[in-house]
């Protein structure tokens, strides 16, 4: 499967990140099949570049984003919001679960 992810450059304590299309299966650091923009977290608003026309492309084609990217592209415009993370406390679970074992007695 290709991924677009996130690849790390820059200095120690200095992160950017290059936006790339790559082999799942690959480490972090390795050989890219494409770069289609880059990332900056440390400038004051964020900079992000992702060059729109390549990155439609390879969502065309089956890429799958990580969830960092697919927040990028959302932002950018190029793909829905990421849906929202539903929290549940293990504190509700249980009484639920304690009710099943008690209804099977």
């Amino acid at each position: 499967m290709v991924r677009i992810r996130l690849q790390r450059v820059g200095a120690k304590n200095q992160p950017s990140y290059r936006v790339i299309v790559v082999d799942s299966r690959a480490p972090r650091d390795t050989a890219y099949i494409e770069r289609i923009g880059h990332y900056n977290p440390l400038t004051n608003p964020e900079t992000v570049v992702i060059e729109p026309a390549k990155a439609s492309k390879w969502l065309q084609l089956g890429a799958q984003p990580s969830e960092a990217v697919h927040r990028l592209l959302a932002k950018q415009g190029l793909m829905a919001p990421p849906p929202p993370k539903v929290f549940r406390p293990k504190a509700e679970a249980a009484p639920a679960a304690q009710a099943t074992a008690e209804g099977a007695k």
